[in-house]
């Protein structure tokens, strides 16, 4: 199992049936449900999208002055510095702005910093190194929000800064011309979860005017959707606005570099979602950042020459698989460094070496986060200073988390899901114990758990179609707030299973009564995957259209795998029995004699728990354990017999047992002298009802 707790989800029937009869199809319907909409009417509203951004970009703070100064900057002819981010945000922010200042025959320059050496945001070497080439005005995307220091610096040198950005603002916004961001605290516009190249397309749009509103925004879409997708911004409003237009626009971008960076990468002329904007598009953008080339993603997205674009978009995709090497390495070696933490350093991951790359530890901490189930600081350091990127997990907010640590770190920027920040090495330890402090305290004092949200157990297997998949595209864009649906299936059987892709991957054939299903486990072997022909299973996944040598099939997606916790036909007889003996009601001989346990088998029961439990108390699910303990005494299908044995065993006294929710707590009790099974009360009575 990836994952120690699923959260099912569980529409009301009655729903379903109501959307149903409204026309919805039955997944539609059933995920429709399972997020709280449940009326014909709420549905319509929820997949029939806007076309266009309806809120005005003036009702943002300070637009009106960046408006203002941009279109004198645009009439007096002076020179135009963009300073942008590495990463994928930051990079079509610039890009996006860059475009637009030159379609009007504005002299531009830009800066995108260097992720080592320059690290994030403002930097007043950059800004001197700008003003030196010209320029007056300089205008921040995705960034710029805390430079206060900065752009007094710029002021100083007879610059003027506007800024546009997207994160969490400080109590002091920094002195520029403009500042723009829908985070300020006295900014009205009501949409407030825009990306950084959100805001950087609201400021084009204002830029041209409401007649060439609509012009613009087909122009720049494709471009706002692919930052806001690698963001991870809310898929809800404005948001799923751009995605969902820049989406259908994409194969039609007048940018080249995109059109060069799909086809490298695979994708052109296929149907492209959000799902291969996230995985396959933005990360091979991202790693230009990551590995200190931003300048080479930008160079892509503003060429008009194609075989540059092919050419850039090929060097693209080898650093994206350089930067793959270095992520696998440094993700073993901190692994390795988990392995050694304390139990009280577990709730908070903070992590420092040097080895690492600065540019790639971001990406390890992401998958920290989801594999530990909790956040994660991955920190690099280099002469006595750490420069740290971390994740969080849960919906842990990890701004307010650093700002509780700031005597502690020389800065820190980002906002609630993910973040950076500077520290002096000798503060790591005081910086590690705290934030778990820090962690506990806002969870309660409870450990969290990895948990996978399901959104519903299919319980009508055969309606599972093709075109019942097809449907669920209505649901796109994904993202967060709108994430890809997760469904189960319950007490499914595994027909057969081999490895594909060298190894590397796990093809299943999965069966539910009378329905069979295709699945395929990326990234998991057979041993690890820990599951047999014939084993009883419960399977997260997603659904999918898989086309091979031109045909399509329907493929489940598995995103987790585990033992049933749903009880067979044949297990629920049994446990029914079981509890009919220990509540006292009558019973047949043919029943007594299926419950019947000689000496020896107690005796092996026995053997295999005091192995098991000598160690101290197990946590685990009910129905997978006594699978595996009648297995591990030799009595094959003896699921019965194990279940009857622990109830003997608690009821003698030489064991402790507690079950809450199907999660079973054992632990042996210490007793001297011998204990007589045979006066257990359920054993008696089975003599009894034997005759």
């Amino acid at each position: 199992m990836k994952f120690e707790k699923w959260n099912i989800g569980a529409p009301a029937e009655q729903d379903v049936a109501l959307l149903r009869s409204a026309g919805y199809p039955y997944l539609l319907s059933t995920v429709l449900a399972a997020r709280g909409v449940t009326t014909a009417e709420a549905a319509a509203d929820f997949l029939d999208q806007e076309r266009s951004l309806t809120l005005s970009p003036m009702l943002m703070k300070d637009m009106d002055k960046a408006v203002a100064r941009i279109q004198r900057a645009i009439a007096d002819g002076e020179t135009v510095a963009v300073f942008g981010d590495y990463d994928v945000d930051g990079i079509t922010s610039t890009v996006l702005l860059l475009d637009y200042l030159k379609s009007c025959g504005v002299p531009c320059l830009r800066h995108i910093p260097r992720r080592i050496e320059d690290g994030y945001g403002l930097s007043k070497d950059a800004i001197a190194s700008l003003r030196d080439q010209g320029a007056t005005l300089m205008i921040t995307v995705d960034c710029g929000i805390t430079g206060n220091e900065e752009v007094a610096f710029a002021a100083s040198l007879g610059m003027d800064v506007v800024i546009t950005d997207h994160h969490e603002c400080e109590d002091v916004l920094p002195q520029a011309v403009a500042v723009v961001d829908p985070h300020r605290s006295d900014c009205p516009y009501p949409f407030k979860h825009l990306a950084g190249v959100g805001v950087a397309l609201k400021l084009v749009l204002a830029l041209g005017g409401e007649s060439r509103e609509d012009a613009l925004f087909a122009r720049y879409c494709a471009l706002a959707a692919i930052g806001t997708i690698a963001d991870v911004m809310r898929m809800e409003g404005e948001n799923r606005t751009i995605v969902r237009c820049g989406l259908e626009a994409l194969p039609h971008t007048d940018f080249v570099g995109i059109h060069a960076l799909l086809k490298e990468a695979g994708l052109l002329g296929k149907p492209i979602t959000s799902i291969q904007i996230g995985f396959v598009l933005s990360p091979r953008i991202n790693a230009a950042g990551r590995m200190g080339a931003a300048d080479l993603a930008a160079d892509l997205l503003e060429t008009a020459d194609p075989a540059r674009a092919e050419e850039l978009a090929r060097a693209l995709c080898d650093l994206n698989r350089e930067r793959q090497a270095v992520e696998q390495a440094i993700c073993a070696d901190a692994m390795a460094q988990i392995d050694q933490l304390r139990s009280e350093e577990r709730s908070a991951l903070v992590l420092s070496s040097e080895a690492w790359h600065q540019g790639v530890v971001g990406i390890v901490a992401s998958r920290l986060s989801e594999r530990y189930a909790c956040p994660s600081f991955m920190i690099h350091l280099k002469d006595g200073t750490g420069k740290g990127s971390c994740r969080s997990y849960g919906g842990f907010n990890l701004f307010a988390a650093l700002e509780s640590c700031a005597d502690l770190l020389d800065g820190f920027g980002g906002h609630e899901l993910a973040a950076g920040f500077t520290i002096p090495e000798e503060n790591i330890a005081a910086f590690r114990a705290r934030m778990n402090r820090y962690v506990r305290s806002a969870s309660g004092g409870e450990l969290p758990v990895s948990s996978l949200d399901v959104d519903a157990a299919i319980v009508m297997p055969g309606a599972v179609t093709l075109s019942e998949v097809e449907q669920l595209d209505h649901l796109e864009p994904y993202g967060a707030g709108n994430p890809r649906p997760v469904f189960a299936l319950l007490g499914a059987t595994v027909d057969t299973l081999q490895s594909v892709g060298q190894g590397k991957h796990l093809k299943l054939r999965l069966s539910k009564g009378t329905s069979r299903f295709d699945a395929i486990f990326f990234s998991v072997t057979e041993a690890e995957c820990g599951v047999s022909a014939g084993t009883r299973v419960d399977v997260a996944f997603y659904l999918q259209a898989n086309t091979f040598r031109g045909s399509t099939t329907l493929q489940l997606q598995l995103v987790d795998i585990r033992p049933s916790l749903t009880p067979s036909h044949h297990e629920s007889e049994a446990l029914d029995l079981l509890r009919r003996l220990m509540d006292g009601a009558p019973l047949t001989p043919q029943e007594s004699a299926r419950l019947r346990l000689s000496r020896d088998q107690f005796a092996a029961f026995w053997m295999v728990l005091d192995r098991q439990l000598r160690q101290g108390k197990m946590e685990t699910d009910l129905l997978p354990y006594l699978r595996r303990l009648s297995a591990a005494a030799g009595m094959g299908d003896g699921f019965l017999r194990a279940a009857l044995a622990l109830a003997v065993f608690q009821e003698r006294g030489l064991l402790s047992l507690r079950l809450q929710e199907d999660r079973l707590s054992l632990c042996l009790n210490h007793i001297q002298g011998k204990v007589d099974l045979d006066a257990c009360p359920y054993l008696v009575r089975l003599r009894s009802a034997a005759g």
